[in-house]
């Protein structure tokens, strides 16, 4: 039998424990030459200051409510709110409630 060419993750809201007060959690779910995923757990008031990334990326709010800030413009992120940012963008993250975002950054050579 062959090894499967894809990758399942049954339930993402597993990956990552409880988050506890003051604090950001991280788990990586899936790495290959193109992509790179990874789940984050804010709790309430926490935030990803201003920063940039390499690689075009995609975030997804699968919970809770946070600010978002991309260069100049500040949106108001909810479950369900996905973003696709070039490289280099400016940006950040403020969680006004508890928050769970995917964030998927795709590798360019």
């Amino acid at each position: 039998m062959s090894e499967p060419t894809y990758a399942v993750v049954e339930n993402l809201a597993a990956l990552l424990p409880e988050i506890p007060a003051e604090s950001i959690v991280s788990r990586k779910v899936y790495s290959d030459d193109l992509l790179k995923v990874t789940l984050f757990g804010f709790a309430a008031g926490e935030e990803l200051t201003e920063h940039t990334a390499a690689f075009p990326a995609t975030l997804h709010f699968l919970s809770g409510e946070a600010t978002l800030t991309l260069g100049e413009d500040t949106i108001e992120a909810q479950a369900g709110t996905w973003v696709q940012m070039p490289a280099h963008l400016p940006h950040s993250v403020l969680a006004k409630t508890a928050v769970t975002m995917l964030l998927t950054l795709t590798v360019t050579k």
